[in-house]
């Protein structure tokens, strides 16, 4: 058996405390003063699991080191929560082509961008820090919970197999997190004495690591309610259906090409190396798709049985009607389609503080820190109808400064319609012409900075996204600020409607659901029924039938543009959730990763010249809103990411474990390439 004495596992997988995201009375202190005590000091732990009462307080500490999405705080003294949640780490979804980070002194921009990323990193260095996010602190807490609630006296046999359900769903989702960047991860199937000599924990293979999350979750399904029981207070707890979709999660990646296939990620890997079974099933096997699609079977069997989590729908037919609803369906926190869903309520929720999503994000704000959609995230919207958008087939010529311009074939759509038209101060108002979900993903020129969710209703400043406008100044041409790409950051954001919002992350929606069925149907066949999934959650936004809008595409015959069309919708309907960086994962989209992306210059024009100006504040009391640009398609360049320039290397699908871990020489097998 191999020693590791020194660290065990996230310092004996001790646990710490929030104080603000927990109710701990001043009577306990859970700590690793508390949790690494052998067994023979007990006191703490008798006190603990001695009430029932204390014993809820521990279960919502364990709910606090759940994976909270947005970066909202700054430290570099302390891990914990967890260091993704450092504004100076970065978010996954910034290495991908659908949004670039700017602001060069984050983990994310640092040694990702340039390339130069390896296993000896330190704090706040890697996308997901394999010892400080807080999931060995969570896991033992867990195991803690599970093997003391019985002995709690005054709580009831029910309550306490809930909250060991409970505990296995926590434990199953921060389990989920880390084996998506790094594959198999050593498996704990208790919590610790602090006594024992030596640990021997290798890495779980691919299969073992499955099998030990569904096989908690289905424990915990069998036990939990289908919802909480009063959503508007209970919110952010797990149910049954969050089990269940997360069982569904976990198949989906499982299945996928990154894990399932003829070959490892890795060229040269072979079944007979070590670390083989970590990274890789060592076959291809349908059943893993059909285990997916029996599982997304069953939670819909459930949900047409006991109904509760719906779309949010729309109240009108306006694109801003549509765009309310699927704000309200990602932002509420007793949103109808969240099922689980997380929050932290340690920052100021008026965006004071410097280190939270909203200051740093904020294009509104002062300090225009946020995550810039790109040109290649914009043209995935189609038109509000449903039908693709082609930036191409627009009516195009190209002017004497090779900007492009509206040119004179009628035939075609008016470039300067992709986003809008109309005044927000005139009768009609602003007509937005793309996708709805656009809108909140993007913000984009001339669409009025506020949304009133529950009316639909716009008003406010319309936004001057081009060289020199109101909102955007000179971003696009110094490639830095909200609008270094031309573009700037919506999704929970959304510039001022949020100001005194606390920011729930919708851990899973209903929607999320409907892809993750349209995709098992779609790789057992019935790519039919896929679309009609897909469907559902198109017509949520107002879109047209998606085999009906896109006919060249033979969608209910071709597998690939169909898989094609599922990947672009799932970025279009869970951008900023995570989804677009573990999707090019899961389908090993090298060709993705190291396309460059770009953004857009749009530069006013007046009386058919170029009117390098702003609107507001200059001539908005004696002319419309601009509704006539040149566009200039621009390579981003501040910083330009290594793997645009060198290609994306296998290495990169999966985490580098930290070198010092791998030499603690407990069993941890480093992945290939690092």
């Amino acid at each position: 058996m191999k020693k590791y004495t020194a660290w065990i596992l996230g310092l004996v997988m001790g646990v710490f405390v929030l104080g603000t995201t927990t109710s701990c009375v001043d009577k306990i202190a859970f700590g690793n003063s508390f949790l690494e005590k052998a067994s023979g000091s007990t006191v703490t732990s008798d006190t603990v699991f001695g009430s029932a009462e204390y014993t809820e307080q521990f279960l919502t500490f364990c709910y606090s080191l759940q994976y909270y999405g947005m970066p909202y705080r700054n430290t570099s003294t302390e891990t914990l929560p967890m260091e993704s949640s450092n504004i100076y780490v970065g978010k996954p979804s910034a290495l991908t082509d659908l949004y670039v980070f700017t602001y060069t002194s984050c983990g994310i921009t640092g040694p990702y961008y340039s390339g130069t990323h390896s296993a000896n990193y330190g704090q706040r260095s890697d996308k997901f820090d394999y010892t400080r996010n807080s999931v060995w602190e969570l896991v033992r807490a867990c195991w803690l919970l599970i093997e003391n609630v019985d002995d709690v006296p005054d709580m009831d046999d029910d309550r306490k197999e809930e909250m060991k359900a409970e505990a296995k769903c926590i434990m199953v989702s921060r389990y989920f997190d880390i084996w998506r960047h790094y594959g198999g991860v050593p498996l704990i199937y208790g919590s610790f004495l602090g006594t024992e000599s030596s640990y021997d924990y290798p890495r779980g293979s691919i299969e073992e690591c499955v099998d030990f999350m569904v096989g908690l979750l289905d424990e915990a399904i069998e036990v939990l309610d289908w919802n909480v029981e009063t959503p508007a207070t209970d919110a952010g707890h797990w149910c049954r259906a969050a089990a269940m979709a997360y069982k569904c999660r976990i198949l989906q990646f499982a299945a996928s090409p990154i894990f399932n296939d003829t070959e490892p990620y890795y060229s040269g890997i072979t079944s007979s190396d070590d670390v083989a079974d970590a990274i890789w099933y060592g076959n291809y096997s349908a059943s893993r798709w059909t285990d997916l699609l029996t599982a997304c079977e069953e939670f819909f069997t459930q949900l047409t049985l006991y109904g509760e989590f719906e779309l949010v729908q729309a109240s009108g037919t306006r694109p801003e009607d549509y765009r309310a609803a699927y704000r309200s369906a990602y932002w509420l926190l007793d949103s109808p389609e969240v099922m689980m869903s997380t929050r932290v309520t340690t920052t100021d929720s008026a965006k004071s503080s410097t280190y939270v999503w909203h200051s740093w994000g904020s294009p509104t704000g002062s300090i225009h820190r946020g995550y810039s959609p790109t040109q290649e995230y914009m043209v995935m919207f189609p038109w509000a109808d449903g039908t693709p958008f082609d930036w191409d087939d627009l009516n195009w010529t190209t002017d004497s400064n090779g900007y492009q311009v509206k040119g004179s074939d009628e035939s075609k759509i008016d470039p300067n319609l992709m986003f809008f038209y109309g005044n927000i101060d005139s009768d009609e108002g602003v007509t937005l012409t793309r996708d709805p979900r656009m809108y909140e993903e993007i913000l984009v020129n001339g669409c009025p900075i506020s949304l009133d969710e529950t009316t639909g209703n716009m008003s406010g400043l319309q936004v001057e996204a081009w060289v020199s406008g109101y909102h955007a100044g000179t971003n696009a041409n110094t490639q830095s600020g909200s609008y270094a790409t031309g573009y700037a950051p919506q999704k929970f954001i959304q510039a001022d409607d949020a100001v005194g919002d606390y920011v729930a992350w919708p851990s899973i929606r209903l929607s999320e659901m409907y892809l993750i069925y349209a995709e098992a149907l779609l790789q057992t066949g019935s790519l039919s029924k896929a679309i009609e999934q897909i469907d559902i959650v198109r017509a949520r936004v107002g879109l047209g039938g998606l085999a009906d809008c896109n006919p060249s595409l033979n969608l209910t015959s071709n597998a690939d543009n169909l898989l094609e069309e599922l990947l672009r919708e799932r970025a279009c309907e869970l951008g900023m959730e995570d989804a677009r960086f573990f999707d090019l994962v899961r389908y090993k989209r090298a060709d993705i990763f190291a396309t460059q992306c770009h953004g857009l210059r749009l530069h006013r024009m007046k009386d058919g010249e170029l009117y390098e100006n702003k609107w507001y504040g200059n001539d908005n009391s004696s002319v419309d809103f601009p509704e006539e640009y040149a566009y200039e398609v621009f390579e981003l360049t501040n910083p330009r990411r290594y793997w645009w320039t060198s290609g994306f290397a296998d290495k990169w699908y999966l985490s580098p474990f930290p070198a010092t871990e791998v030499n603690l020489d407990y069993g941890l097998i480093q992945n290939p390439g690092w």
